[in-house]
């Protein structure tokens, strides 16, 4: 039993990063502010699809999740339509008292502009729904290296230090969850890689008035 869940995670693994390195497009998003080891975006609305995973690991949330989304952009959905991927992969992660702090993780993938205004509907067993992304600023860390059970939070840690030397120290915006890692690269790509980990803030009396604004820029 154990030999099969291995193989079917490592199974799992490779799908998730063949695929992803074929993804191009990206929700949309101008830098408003930046600092030597952070800086803040203005992202438009989007929409994604989201994938709740109940599960301690991040790694294994994230693999889990992605399986689901990946079968409903091949065709697992109502419309029979196939959906051309995306990049980041992005796993929030819900608080709670697990040891990564988190009870639960959401996993989402971005829906390309042309499906923003009508995405197909997912098959009931994928357990996926829509996810709308209202316009707001984001503080965002790049990392490099893999993301683990074992940086990921070490890295939000970091995004918390700098951001409470900042005006934003107390302008992280209550969500649905703590942070998010955005994941951009294929498992074979040992240098240069980029992660994210981003943070929800409201801007509102910090001076970014471009926080409201509909400026927008690609990644």
């Amino acid at each position: 039993m154990e030999k099969s869940h291995r193989l079917m995670m490592a199974v799992a693994s490779l799908l998730f990063w063949a695929v992803l390195c074929n993804g191009s497009e990206s929700p949309q998003y101008v830098v408003v502010h930046s600092e030597s080891d952070f800086e803040i975006r203005f992202y438009r609305d989007s929409t994604w699809m989201s994938a709740r995973v109940l599960d301690l690991s991040f790694q294994k949330a994230t693999l889990f999740g992605f399986h689901r989304l990946f079968q409903f952009t091949e065709g697992a959905n109502l419309n029979f339509s196939r959906l051309p991927m995306t990049v980041p992969v992005v796993t929030s992660v819900v608080p709670g008292a697990g040891p990564l702090h988190s009870s639960a993780y959401y996993v989402r993938l971005y829906l390309p502009t042309k499906f923003e205004d009508s995405p197909p509907v997912p098959l009931p067993e994928l357990k996926l729904e829509p996810y709308t992304w209202d316009s707001h600023c984001v503080a965002v860390r790049k990392f490099s290296g893999f993301a683990t059970d074992d940086t990921i939070l070490k890295e939000a840690e970091k995004l918390g230090n700098s951001l409470s030397k900042t005006p934003w120290a107390n302008s992280t915006s209550y969500t649905d969850y703590a942070y998010a890692i955005a994941q951009y690269d294929p498992p074979f790509r040992f240098i240069s890689r980029v992660n994210e980990v981003w943070v929800d803030i409201d801007a509102s009396g910090t001076g970014l008035d471009m926080c409201n604004s509909t400026k927008i820029a690609s990644y």
